[in-house]
């Protein structure tokens, strides 16, 4: 069992001390002394946005290095443990409590590796995740519903923000909604989301007690910064401002306070009445239109370099990305890494963080 763990423990501390040098620590303590230095200078926080871009950059740099720089710590001394039982293996209590040890390492680098996979321009971003009932009335709805529960439930177990920035509701459950999902690194997490998903069940809805068969399309995009420019001319697009419905007080039920935006090129639509005011809607609307059409630039681009993108495909049979089967088994799986899981009821729930792992492995390889 010692030796087991041991040798686990060798190919772990090998691996993350390659990470280590690829990240070039040195250059980044650099890098960090650099911008700390920035922050003590006198009228730093006159340009307020220069100062919220420099902490960011400040701290993905420090999110990218510190953590790895604690688990060599550990290795290190984990290594000094092993030499010292190694000189006296005798003692059982011991060698149980190094392979506990070793297990809690080896899920740090498993934790960090996987961190590692996100690397695009935009994957420590925030995400918006637009959520689209497919044909199939109440049954759609409901399981539009249920998909929209599950990322909810999902950023709550993992620490990120969860804001509904529009819900358009309907008889069973909801025909959209859009969310904005905020913490480090959740729109790498959540792009391969993107997709149609696919649902298996006998319907409550239905008296006879059929089988049914129900698509919900899911579409994630970065939140981008200024910083990004996507050129929007007041001819490219029509908005139209509409009466808020639904709860929200006697002020945003008797004024025009929604906002819906559509973009004539790319087709793409998007809406916010969540928030107190039109202009505070529109703000938000903007946003989420500029990070929509980043992505249909990008997957315009690509394409043309016959590159795979992240594509939003019709809501039928044959393009969903993973399946949720209720009846006559229950399985969720996903059709691009083969990854299945029994437990559905943890899936709804949440957990889908094997399909998350899987899915950053697989795109890596492609």
């Amino acid at each position: 069992m010692f030796f087991q763990n041991k040798s686990m423990f060798e190919t772990v501390k090998e691996e993350a001390y390659t990470v280590w040098r690829r990240l070039d620590p040195d250059s980044m303590q650099v890098r960090i002394s650099q911008l700390e230095s920035k922050t003590l200078e006198p009228g730093f926080w006159d340009d307020k946005k220069g100062a919220e871009t420099l902490y960011t950059e400040l701290n993905g740099i420090k999110d990218s290095i510190v953590p790895w720089k604690e688990l060599i710590a550990k290795i290190d001394d984990m290594e000094e443990l092993i030499d010292l039982y190694s000189a006296e293996p005798d003692n059982p209590e011991e060698e149980i409590e190094i392979n506990e040890q070793i297990s809690k390492l080896v899920e740090e680098y498993n934790r960090l590796k996987l961190k590692t996979l996100l690397n695009g321009k935009f994957d420590k971003n925030d995400c918006f995740l637009s959520i689209h009932a497919g044909a199939g009335g109440t049954e759609a709805s409901d399981w539009a519903n249920m998909l929209m529960r599950m990322y909810l439930r999902y950023c709550e177990r993992n620490g990120f923000k969860s804001e509904v920035l529009d819900l358009l509701e309907d008889e069973g459950g909801i025909k959209s909604a859009t969310i904005r999902v905020s913490g480090l690194y959740s729109f790498g997490y959540l792009k391969g989301e993107a997709g149609v998903h696919r649902l298996v069940r006998i319907s409550p809805f239905d008296a006879q007690k059929r089988r049914h068969t129900s698509f919900t399309s899911v579409y994630a995009s970065p939140v981008i910064d200024d910083t990004i420019e996507i050129d929007l001319k007041p001819e490219d697009y029509r908005l139209d401002t509409y009466r808020a419905g639904g709860a929200g007080g006697q002020h945003v039920n008797k004024t025009d306070s929604a906002v819906r935006i559509t973009h004539y090129e790319s087709g793409i639509v998007v809406q916010c009445q969540n928030e107190r005011s039109q202009y505070m809607n529109k703000d938000v609307a903007f946003k989420v239109l500029r990070s929509r059409l980043y992505e249909y630039y990008k997957e315009k681009q690509e394409k043309e370099h016959q590159k795979t993108a992240i594509a939003k495909k019709e809501i039928t049979w044959g393009s969903q990305i993973r399946s949720y089967v209720f009846q006559p088994y229950t399985m969720v799986k996903d059709h691009r890494t083969g990854q299945t899981v029994g437990n559905i009821q943890a899936v709804m729930d949440g957990d889908i963080d094997s399909f998350i792992e899987s899915f950053l492995r697989w795109d890596q390889k492609e």
